[in-house]
């Protein structure tokens, strides 16, 4: 089906797949300051952009709380994908460095060790 769209043929590796993934959740953990800046910046654009698409302040504040609610899920959904391009990254350095074999094994030993450094952040900030 993609074929008849394209004229050239995807080719889709599932371990690059799987690594760049592992690498993404990863760099999410352990970067929570920056992916909360993200969430916050992104929130305020889409808040923004949206009130540009309204003509009236009055109907502009009715459905605000509704919007902005919106706006913060999708932010947050939004979020991962500069974690993604950069899990991707690391996850393409660790194969060309390393070879292909290794890119699962240290994106979950990444995944592992991010995760017991967010719980003892968290655990220090309370």
């Amino acid at each position: 089906m993609l074929t008849e769209i394209f004229p050239f043929v995807f080719e889709i590796n599932a371990t690059m797949i799987a690594g760049a993934s592992l690498w993404s959740l990863a760099l999410y953990l352990s970067l929570s300051p920056l992916k909360q800046w993200v969430i916050v910046q992104l929130n305020r654009w889409f808040n923004f952009a949206e009130r540009s698409l309204y003509i009236s302040a009055k109907e502009f504040e009715e459905t605000r709380k509704a919007r902005e609610s919106q706006n913060a899920f999708y932010a947050s959904v939004f979020s991962i994908i500069p974690f993604l391009v950069f899990g991707g990254l690391c996850n393409f350095t660790v194969e060309i460095t390393l070879g292909g074999s290794w890119a699962i094994s240290i994106g979950i030993l990444a995944c592992v060790g991010c995760g017991v450094y967010e719980l003892g952040r968290q655990d220090g900030q309370s």
